[in-house]
């Protein structure tokens, strides 16, 4: 079975997204296999569906609140793609696995900056 590696970030605080996208990705046919978190600013989610589920996933995880990297956006629009080539039930079915990293960013604020004597450039 094929394991995409899908890196991810938000602003959004974390059990506010994490609620978010698993419901979604449920709701669009994945079947979330495993949840944890790495670190107090990471966490990973383990999901599997059906190639010709990808583009209901796809937008889930966008509306869920996701933000992907060019290259992320990239190998799902190439699943997407590949989806609409194939033409036999059996391929269709075909299992797909989805290990999402998701970094959770906190807001850059005037005071954060301010405690860092930092500046943004």
């Amino acid at each position: 079975m094929q394991v995409l590696e899908i890196q991810g970030y938000s602003y959004e605080s974390s059990e506010a997204l994490l609620r978010k996208l698993n419901r979604s990705l449920v709701n669009s046919g994945g079947w979330i296999l495993e949840r944890r978190a790495i670190t107090n600013t990471t966490f990973e989610v383990s999901v599997e569906f059906e190639l010709r589920l990808i583009v209901d996933l796809y937008a889930a995880m966008i509306a869920a609140g996701l933000e992907l990297t060019r290259c992320n956006h990239m190998a799902l629009t190439d699943l997407c793609t590949c989806r609409l080539h194939l033409m036999g039930k059996r391929d269709m079915r075909q299992m797909i696995g989805m290990r999402i990293e998701i970094s959770f960013l906190k807001q850059l604020t005037l005071h954060n900056l301010l405690m860092t004597g930092c500046s943004i450039a």
